[in-house]
């Protein structure tokens, strides 16, 4: 071939590159509606379920924020994004949009003006819900009242800042669908599975990511992090070290404390009350679920750790003594906090019982914030109470009763890097 036709060829493949990229980055926006058609009470119902079991409010209200107006930072890290008004509100909100518009973007990703939407929400899992869901949903969200509240600008960093990218991410991990039930399995197992899957996104926190910020492929549900907490593994727990039933768990999902487990705490806290509004059946449904599911990895008998040291016996009396003076008041074991609602003693916790320190230590420092009118325990943040050296006694100490052969050979570096996250 001569240099023109190599030109040629060149070019003609460049063009057709430049072309494509267009297409997957470009998608078309949706003409604004000005009415909806009324909806049903039945239907505004069932839709509030639905919103609660797809846990919008978590990340669409901000502290001390109108309901579901946004304004929620969330770090991601590619950088800090800002959950969207999705009021009924026609500047701000999604006022504007039609039913066509909100199921593309449940769907698809694609906002009402054709801009992509970060992966942060979860339309990669919100797809697999069902159309009558995402038309009861959208039947809720168009029943509430406007609120005013414009956007906040992302701070995403180079080159995630540049939105139509995202179309790549699509391409490479958008494609769950809607699971068919399983004949094998009960109603209530297929449920959950759909609850899960869907509207409780629940791979979204549970699972590691890749670099790309998508779920690991194999490794769905086998633990993550989210917001420096550590999303454990939801795998095998029937058959963990420590082992769940339905009744702990169904508790647990709800905001109550479990007995041998605790309560939840972090970004799970606003989740469980989420779902302690949802139709029990539905929790019991996730339960039945995920006691199904087996261990990514069988777990071996536990054996001592290597370096296991044997804890300074003035670290030891300064842990206990720091613990009656701060804990035992509502964990000790005559405390009548324990009496009224069944918390375990610390050593059972999931949070001690962790291979990391993260999770107890992110607890002791930030607490567990009461939320009026829901049940639940609520604990005070001790961040500006212990210090470093303090809370570093404290953690040994109770890790040694939990967990006497396998101490926490991350506690020092946790202590420092959540204390320099928290300034």
């Amino acid at each position: 071939m001569n240099k023109k036709g190599l030109w040629l060829g060149g070019l003609t493949l460049a063009v057709c590159g430049v072309a494509l990229a267009g297409a997957l980055m470009w998608r078309p926006s949706l003409a604004p509606v000005k009415q909806h058609a009324l909806q049903d009470s039945e239907q505004i119902k069932r839709g509030a379920l639905v919103v609660e079991a797809g846990d919008c409010a978590v990340c669409h209200t901000r502290p001390g924020g109108e309901y579901l107006a946004g304004g929620l930072a969330l770090v991601t890290p590619f950088g800090t994004l800002y959950s969207t008004n999705i009021t009924p509100d026609d500047r701000t909100g999604i006022g504007e949009w039609s039913l066509e518009t909100f199921e593309r973007a449940m769907r698809h990703g694609i906002s009402r003006d054709g801009h992509f939407l970060y992966p942060a929400f979860p339309y990669a899992h919100y797809r697999r819900m069902s159309e009558g869901d995402l038309k009861d949903a959208y039947a809720y969200l168009m029943s509430g009242p406007p609120v005013d509240s414009p956007a906040r600008p992302n701070q995403m960093n180079f080159p995630m800042n540049i939105r139509p990218l995202v179309s790549f991410w699509n391409l490479l991990f958008l494609h769950g669908e809607q699971p068919q039930s399983e004949s094998r399995q009960t109603a209530q197992w297929n449920r959950g599975r759909y609850l899960m899957e869907g509207a409780g996104h629940c791979a979204g926190c549970h699972s590691p990511l890749n670099l790309l910020g998508a779920e690991k492929s194999g490794q769905s549900l086998a633990g993550g992090m989210v917001d420096g907490w550590e999303a454990p593994s939801l795998l095998g727990l029937a058959h963990a070290h420590k082992p769940w039933n339905s009744q702990q768990l169904v508790g647990y999902l709800r905001g109550e404390v479990a007995a041998d487990h605790g309560a939840a705490a972090g970004p799970m806290r606003p989740v469980s009350l989420s779902l302690a509004k949802v139709p029990i059946s539905d929790v019991q449904a996730i339960a039945e679920y995920l006691l199904s599911l087996g261990a990514h990895n069988p777990a071996e008998p536990r054996s001592p750790s290597p370096d296991i040291t044997t804890v300074d016996p003035t670290a030891r009396n300064e842990g206990a003594a720091l613990f009656q003076a701060a804990c035992a008041g509502c964990h000790g074991s005559g405390a009548p906090m324990r009496l009224i609602d069944g918390r375990p003693d610390l050593a059972d916790t999931s949070a001690m019982r962790s291979a990391t320190s993260r999770n107890f230590v992110k607890t002791v420092l930030e607490g567990i914030a009461m939320t009026p009118g829901a049940s639940g325990p609520g604990m005070p943040a001790f961040a500006t109470t212990l210090n470093e050296a303090q809370l570093t006694v404290l953690a040994t100490y109770l890790r040694a009763r939990a967990e006497p052969d396998h101490p926490w050979a991350d506690l020092s570096v946790t202590i420092k890097d959540l204390r320099e996250d928290a300034k």
